[in-house]
This record gives C-alpha cells, structure tokens and sequence, in this order.
C-alpha cells in the first residue's frame, strides 16, 4: 500500500523528549533479517545505493585496470581479443548504468525527505523495490561471468553486430534482458522523486526555495521518465529479432540498423546529463557552505538545471553525426550541440563567482568542489569541439573521444559524488573523515586522473582508433599509452585511500553533531546520524537558507524550527501543495514490507526463464508477480497507525 492521504489539522508545539520517543518507537525498522529486507527507510536504502554502486565501480575499475595493463605496451597479449571486448563492454555498462546514476540516487534517495523536510519519500515501498530491482538487475548482468557468455559488443550494442547471426551466444541476451530489468529501477525511482518533490516538502518550501540538488533530481527525474522507455524499447526490439527472427534491426529483411541509433542515443544522450546534472547540484549546494556566502546567481542555475535537460533531448544525433545522415539534420544538431553549452556555462561562472565573492574555508570537500569546475570546463570544451561535424568526422572514431567521455561520465560525476560524500559523510554516520588522509586523497585522485585521461586526447589526436585490443610498435602510441596506465593505477590507489579514510573514520572518527560545516538546509538541523522519523516536528520554513536564518530567530535560545506540526498517530508525514508548499493534508505512510524484496525475486525469476527460454516458467513467475503485487497493494484498515497492520 503506497501513502494515502487524510484530511485533519495537525496540533502545532515544540519537539519534546517524550514526542521524539514515540516516533522512535513508531519508525524505528524492526531488528533482525525480516527488518532488514522490509525495511522502507528511505536512509537505510540510500546507503545500499551508495555501498552498492561503490561495489559496482570498484568492479568496472578492476576491469579497466586490466584493459589498461592490455594497451600500456604495443603488441601485448596479456588479454585476447575476446577477453578485450568483453571487458570493454562490461566496464562501460557497469560505470556507465549501474554506478554513475545509481550512485546519485543513494544521495537523492538519503537525502530528498531531509532536505524538503519531510518524513520519508512518497512511496517508500516503491523506494525499497527500486533498489531491489537496481540489485537484482546488475547481479543478472554480472551472472554472464558464470555461464562465460559476458556482453561483448559494447555498452552502445550496434546493430547489426549485436543480431544473433553475428553473436550466436548468450551474451547480448544477458545485455538486453537486464537493461530492461534495470529500466524498470529507473522509471520507479524516477516517478517517487517527481511525487515527493511535488508534495511532502516542508510548509513554506516554495520552489524558488528549493535546493539545486533537488532541482537536479526532479529534473533528471522527469527525463528518465521520457528517455528509459526509448531504450528499453530498443532492447526489447533487439531481444525479438535473436529470439523470434522479427527483422527491426536487420537490413537485408526490410529493417533499419540506425534504428537501433536513433532509439539509443535519443536515451544515451539524455543520460549524459542525467548522471551530471545532480552532481552539478551536489556542487551548487555544497560549495557555497564553504564559500560562507550563498551561490551567486540560484536562479539562473536553475533555469539552466532545467534548460540542459530539455536541450539534451534534441542533440542525439550529435553521435551519428559519422553515419551518413542528411546534411540539414547534421546542422540542425550541431546547432543544438552548440547551443546546450550555454547553461553549462552560467553553472560554471556563477560557481566561480561564489567563489571569488565568499571567504572559502578550504577542507576537503571544498577541494572536490572546485577540481570539479575544472573536470566540468575540460569535459565541456572537448565535447563542444566535437559539435562541430567537420572536427567530429576526424575525431569521431578517435581515443579523443575517450577521453571526453571519461571526463564527463566519470570526472564530472566522481568528484562530484567524492565531494558529496565528504560533505554528508558526518550527517550519514555522526563521523568526521581525517581531513589530513582526505587532503592526500584528493591530490592523489586528481593527479592519477588527470594523467590518465588528459593525454588521452593527444592519443586521439595522434591517431590512435578505439574499440582496439592492441596496436603495432611503430603506431607512436606506446609512451601516451604508458602515462595512462600509470594514471590509472594512481586514481586507483587515490581511491583506495578514501575508502581507507571512511573506513577508519567509521571505527574511530570524531563526533560530528547536527551542523558540523555550518551549513544552511535543513538536513543539517536533525541529529547525525538523523533518526528514523527524520523530524520530531515538521519545520515551516520562509528562506532558501532556513537555518542562516534561523540565527536570527533565537533570541529565546531556541530554534524556531524545533516548533511546528505535530505528527505522531502512527506513521505521517504532511503533504503540501506543487507551487507554494501551503499545508494540504496527512499522509499515512505504510509500514515496513516483505513485498518488494519478493516481487523483486519473482521478477528476477522471469528474466531468467525468458534468458534461458524456459517459457512455463516465465508463465508461472508472471502469474506469482502479480499475486505479489497484490498482496503489496491490498487494502489495510487503519493504515500506519500501529506496528502491524501492513502485511
């Protein structure tokens, strides 16, 4: 049962022990294996977001590592051309969809409720089962290892290589089936963020008073919702021709192979800015904290939040720019290429205007903030280079377009998601990080990233094609390619270090308290770690920056945000109207539930009959899920007031 909503007015007065007790008792996750896999507490599974995808981008470096051992000389043979492509494959789905975005949503899914104010997200089981479904869909991918069948044509799948006349095995198959698996993680994730931001924010939060990381989210949220069904479409029509013979991607039956082009980029494209621009959010709202200033210019980033993301739909063919389409299309697209440049750029200036205006306190996360401009302007020219079709017909098949991929997907997101973690890491666990280890980190990531991936581009300039397991001695490429294996294994080794920080800042760091950077939103005002009812009283806020403000009201030694609604009949969180955040009505939110965990296994089941074409199976598994889901959606009386009452 998702949260339903009750018309009654809240009593207003202060957070009280004896109130704070009771919403213990009420929210707190039950102990034990049950608790854990039912739980709804949008906290605990954005840490599994976050622990999971780290999982994943350790896995998706060890593969580059190995490719990178592969190209560090000419002529090497430390991997075979298959062994190559697989790994060249699986690096690029696992950073690329199963860390870059997942990663965002453990900030998202953590944070949304604290910074809008409210109690949990607005469908805390559908929370649980997209996380679930995020898992279950990247062990599926990663289970090609076991049967030796790894996707081998890379995380773009052309077409026609990708049909089973040119890849008989399961590989593509595991490919296609777990994409759509993982598709149906977004679009659920996607429409939980589109609904809280729309209705639990706190009273008073406005949408001009909104945090730009929670712009970011709502507007990647919205393209997910737009750009997830083009892709999963595109590997469902992929999975049809290699199961049934239907002819959507093969041309010598009628089908069209660029197709399979239009269908993906019109996804791949958007994504780009959809695993970029919560970081760009991340940055905007960290920064200024330590910059002691606001950010310069909020409403113009966040026109430009929301600007970038409708561009990004229209410059998909800025990737096929290469494939002989008409010249009115080419420069109609590389307008648009051109054009989506500008609201990077008021992000980039107002960035640098807050910094240049404010009074920076120079600790680490700030140090991410700010490398992190620099990865955004190198990724940002590289790419704008390529706008034009001229330049991108000579690079278009080069490393140089390796390089800009890296420093988009992986320079813009990391340091963005290193300086987010840096930042929350005391809210989350009640633990500061040593900011002498953290300081050596951060040289250590910069340097060994930088060095990686910066020649690159001369390595593209020189010539060198990718999509290649090897190359000749006399090709010139040998001493570049050294450079970016040592850099490799340096970001490596700086990433190691700041697993090693967090690791001893978990066992013995010092206490954090509730604001330890003095920052203004209003995640900063609960305890850290927050408690599971995230706010004893609902805060009613009237500034961007509730809690700079705040100081002005504490003339009586208390804030005026620990007196507000009161809400403790069992599980509530208030919901608020779209534009101007005006109190509306409760909602009674479920309790913790087994039903997402077990739907998640069904469907795991499914794909896996579908995999292995054990089609009774995938009947009976279709049938089960649905029983699932109705028991997830069956009606309970007195919803949320006691522990109990859900199933």
């Amino acid at each position: 049962m998702s949260s339903t909503p009750i018309k009654r007015t809240p009593r207003v007065g202060p957070a009280t022990p004896e109130l704070r007790e009771k919403l213990e008792k009420i929210w707190e996750t039950e102990p034990g294996l049950m608790g854990w896999l039912g739980t709804v507490d949008h906290k605990e599974i954005g840490i599994r977001y976050l622990v999971t995808s780290f999982a994943f981008l350790i896995l998706g470096g060890l593969e580059a590592l190995a490719m990178r051992v592969q190209l560090a000389k000419p002529d090497n043979d430390f991997l075979s051309p298959e062994q190559y492509n697989e790994l060249f494959s699986i690096h690029g789905i696992t950073m690329i969809f199963l860390y870059a975005l997942p990663v965002l949503s453990g900030f998202s899914n953590y944070l949304f409720p604290l910074l809008l104010g409210s109690r949990d997200m607005a469908f805390p089981r559908m929370n649980a089962f997209s996380y679930w479904v995020f898992l279950a869909s990247g062990l599926f991918i990663y289970a090609s290892f076991l049967t030796g069948a790894v996707p081998n044509n890379g995380w773009f799948n052309f077409a026609p290589f990708s049909l089973r006349q040119f890849n008989p095995g399961l590989n593509m198959d595991f490919y296609a089936l777990g994409m759509i698996f993982l598709g149906i993680s977004t679009t659920v994730g996607a429409a939980n963020f589109v609904v809280t931001l729309l209705r639990t924010r706190a009273a008073g939060m406005s949408i001009n008073r909104l945090p730009v990381m929670v712009w970011g989210t709502f507007t990647i949220s919205i393209g997910n919702l737009l750009a997830v069904p083009a892709v999963s479409l595109a590997f469902f029509l992929l999975w049809m021709d290699r199961q049934f013979g239907t002819h959507f991607y093969e041309a010598t039956s009628g089908g069209k192979p660029l197709l399979w082009q239009h269908l993906f980029w019109i996804f791949a494209h958007p994504w780009v800015y959809i695993i970029v621009l919560p970081a760009m959010g991340i940055v905007s709202d960290g920064l200024p904290v330590f910059c002691r200033q606001p950010l310069v210019a909020y409403t113009l980033v966040v026109l430009g939040t929301i600007t970038t993301m409708i561009l990004g739909f229209g410059v998909w063919v800025h990737h096929m720019f290469a494939t002989g389409i008409p010249f009115i299309s080419l420069s109609m697209f590389s307008g648009a290429s051109f054009i989506i440049t500008i609201p990077s750029a008021v992000a980039v200036f107002a960035w640098i205007a807050t910094i240049m205006t404010g009074r920076p306190v120079i600790k680490t996360p700030f140090l991410y903030f700010a490398s992190f401009i620099v990865m955004f302007v190198v990724g940002g020219v590289s790419g704008v280079m390529t706008a034009s079709v001229p330049a991108d017909l000579q690079l278009h098949g080069t490393y140089f377009v390796v390089a800009h991929i890296h420093y988009v997907l992986i320079g813009i997101n990391l340091f963005g998601v290193l300086g987010g973690l840096y930042f929350w890491f005391p809210k989350m666990t009640g633990k500061m990080t040593s900011e002498r280890m953290g300081r050596w980190a951060f040289a250590t990531v910069f340097t060994g990233f930088n060095l990686a991936f910066l020649p690159m581009h001369w390595t593209g300039l020189l010539g060198m094609p990718r999509r290649i397991y090897t190359y000749p001695e006399g090709a010139g490429w040998g001493t570049v390619n050294m450079i970016t294996t040592i850099g490799a294994f340096l970001l490596a080794f700086g990433l190691l270090l700041v697993l090693v920080n967090f690791a001893i800042a978990l066992r013995r760091g010092t206490e954090a308290g509730p604001n330890p950077w003095d920052a203004p939103t209003l995640e900063w005002h609960v305890s850290s770690p927050p408690p599971p009812y995230n706010f004893a009283v609902l805060p009613v806020i009237a500034s961007r920056h509730p809690l700079w403000e705040d100081r002005l009201d504490e003339s009586n030694g208390r804030s005026s945000l620990d007196r507000g609604p009161i809400l403790d009949d069992g599980k509530e969180t208030l919901l608020t109207t779209a534009l101007d955040a005006e109190p509306d009505m409760i909602a009674k939110m479920p309790e913790d539930s087994l039903w997402p965990f077990l739907t998640t296994v069904t469907m795991s089941v499914l794909f896996t009959a579908l995999l292995l074409h054990w089609w009774i199976a995938a009947g009976v598994s279709s049938v089960v899920i649905f029983l699932c889901v109705l028991g997830w959606l069956w009606p309970q009386d007195d919803l949320g007031q006691t522990r109990g009452t859900q199933a």
